[in-house]
């Protein structure tokens, strides 16, 4: 047991009779504190890659409302940067990547991972870990290699990451070498992280939804394997979550398959599927809607009582089952912790 750190206790498989809570992007910009920071900081990877700020940003919120877990200030495009892709973040744009459509495109990337780009990411996680408490858990994390892939591929979000998916049915080979590189630089990536201080990683696969089986089980399930495998041959005993989002029944593949410690529920979810077939593997953890926390009020109250009440009786941390979303209400937050803890 760890004493005091609830939430590596239930990456451990043990239930916390208050489960320990955490929110998906909860530095940002719901956070008066966190927009201060960002204005100061200029561009938002200048925030990413300015230690000093990205761990002022990653404590916020733990300072705020007592998360039981941090989660280091970063993002998924970190690891195309630090394999030499240009990667802009346009304000109201989101990302904009140069495209990755073929073997010339691949044969840009380095063969490793920049360590000046990666260096500042790393610099942050030990400046937050020396100033959390001995009760809160220091989250690590990446994309993981499809969800990254879809991004290089088509430059930006897309919808229904078309291009991506048509670059793997059309030419699966190249596309495998595009995998392959992502998933050695996330064990590179993670490794880093977890030796500068971090307790445990979370792998995000926001993409993983738009597979066929098929193509889920070559794009998500392997290099996610591949990954867990990876870092922990490198740090034994490090505790993965992965977070494959909107993949339904295909989830306890997932979870038998790759390795992972603990899984992410996205809230499509269903309640029950989740506690019969996945938490009788592995710990889980999620997953109000975030527009749920969002509504507030009496809606609010609903939606955490039925996640609390099918999934609180085994080992189980308390998050989102997506990111927050900036227009949040900081009352609203105050609400479910403290119904929530109780």
């Amino acid at each position: 047991m760890h004493v005091g750190k609830k939430f590596l206790n239930v990456l451990s498989g043990h239930r916390e009779a208050v489960p320990p809570v955490w929110l998906m992007r909860q530095a940002g910009r719901y956070l008066p504190e966190y927009r201060a920071v960002r204005e100061k900081a200029g561009g938002f990877l200048d925030l990413c890659f300015n230690p000093e700020l990205a761990a002022e940003v990653t404590l916020q919120p733990v300072r705020r409302f007592g998360f039981d877990a941090a989660i280091l200030f970063s993002d998924i495009l970190v690891v195309p940067l630090a394999l030499g892709r240009k990667v802009e973040f346009l304000v109201g744009e989101g990302p904009k990547l140069e495209p990755l459509t073929d073997a010339a495109g691949l044969g840009t990337l380095r063969t490793e991972i920049d360590q000046a780009v990666v260096g500042k990411v790393y610099e942050t996680v030990t400046r937050v870990k020396s100033a959390l408490d001995d009760k809160t858990t220091l989250i690590g994390f990446c994309g993981a290699p499809w969800t990254v892939a879809t991004y290089m591929v088509a430059g930006e979000g897309t919808p229904d990451q078309a291009p991506a998916r048509m670059f793997a049915y059309r030419d699966p080979d190249t596309f495998a070498r595009l995998i392959d590189r992502l998933a050695d630089a996330s064990i590179d990536y993670l490794t880093g992280q977890l030796k500068a201080g971090a307790e445990c990683v979370q792998l995000f696969d926001t993409w993983a939804g738009v597979l066929s089986q098929a193509e889920f089980d070559r794009w998500c399930l392997m290099p996610t394997k591949k990954i867990v495998d990876g870092v922990r041959a490198r740090v034994p005993g490090a505790k993965i979550i992965g977070f494959p989002r909107g993949v339904g029944s295909k989830l306890w593949r997932y979870v038998k398959d790759t390795g992972v410690d603990a899984v992410g529920l996205d809230w499509m979810q269903g309640l029950t599927y989740a506690r019969e077939h996945i938490q009788t593997l592995k710990p889980v953890q999620g997953n109000l809607d975030p527009l749920a926390l969002l509504a507030g009020g009496d809606a609010l109250d609903r939606e955490i009582d039925a996640v609390m009440q099918a999934l609180a009786g085994g080992p189980f941390i308390f998050n989102l089952g997506h990111g927050i979303l900036p227009p949040t209400p900081i009352a609203h937050v105050e609400r479910m912790l403290k119904r929530v803890r109780g």
